[in-house]
């Protein structure tokens, strides 16, 4: 009996060891997407919190509600979770989807010269979240209301902007630092996090009014045309722009600045 009571109680033994292992396996799978690993891997979007950054450019708490998984019936369009990117995207000025851009464990990834990225449809109002993520000293950008009638996808649409503001030289700047409607609105420091870690932004365009979040934070609100707007514009490169913001529809921008960007779960809400 002893001996028949110790094989049983090692076959126990095994089973809650493997158990274990499994257990450990999987929580270090569901972690990898937060490494400061240059490969990024797939995890869901952290949703924005009704933080207020630039209380000066907003009275009002924001939630920023983060789309369902799936887009049928609450209105979201997934435009990238993973799958074949040249569905829902195009080079700027371009039919095809450009070279230089690819998926990489799960994620739209600037690995080589393609140019710029747009969304094939257009958009007025909308709702979008997003991950991104940069190499050391990299710098990229986000614009909407993007027109092909422009040389660049900047001469026409304004700009979130994505960057290592500890390396790259633009971070020295709250207006040009990641997370600023580039060069208009800045973004306050502690915000984004380290190179390597995932960034979650939402921006909302409805009419003239915008509002940008990053990991949760609002960092500016603001009506593109006020006179705060326009003194702004003034004192910006963009008033040598003629056709800067002055579309109301266009479309939405991935930036090829020359680095290493890497995207996922990109949804857009359209708005009425």
């Amino acid at each position: 009996m002893a001996g028949h009571y110790e094989s049983m109680k090692n076959a126990s033994t095994t089973i809650r060891v493997a158990l274990l292992v499994s257990g450990l396996a999987m929580v270090f799978s569901g972690c990898a997407g937060d490494s400061a690993q240059s490969t990024p891997a797939t995890s869901p979007v952290t949703a924005p919190t009704s933080t207020t950054a630039d209380k000066s450019k907003s009275t009002t708490q924001t939630s920023a509600a983060t789309p369902s998984t799936t887009a049928s019936g609450d209105g979201w369009i997934t435009l990238f979770d993973g799958g074949d990117p040249a569905k829902y995207f195009r080079g700027f000025k371009k039919d095809s989807f450009p070279a230089g851009w690819s998926v990489r464990d799960g994620c739209l990834v600037r690995t080589g010269p393609g140019g710029d990225l747009i969304t094939r449809e257009q958009f007025q109002n909308f709702d979008l979240t997003l991950d991104w993520k940069i190499l050391k000293g990299g710098n990229s950008g986000i614009m909407y209301h993007v027109s092909e009638a422009a040389n660049n996808t900047y001469d026409t649409g304004p700009e979130m902007q994505i960057l290592d503001d500890d390396a790259h030289n633009d971070g020295k700047d709250r207006l040009t630092c990641a997370g600023a409607n580039y060069a208009l609105y800045p973004a306050p420091k502690g915000i984004v996090k380290p190179v390597g870690q995932w960034n979650s932004i939402r921006i909302l365009c409805n009419g003239n009014h915008v509002e940008q979040y990053m990991n949760g934070v609002q960092i500016c609100s603001f009506d593109a045309g006020s006179a705060d707007w326009k003194a702004r514009l003034l004192a910006s490169k963009f008033s040598k722009f003629p056709l800067y913001a002055t579309t109301s529809t266009g479309h939405i921008a991935l930036q090829d600045h020359g680095d290493e960007v890497a995207f996922r779960n990109i949804r857009i809400k359209p708005l009425p």
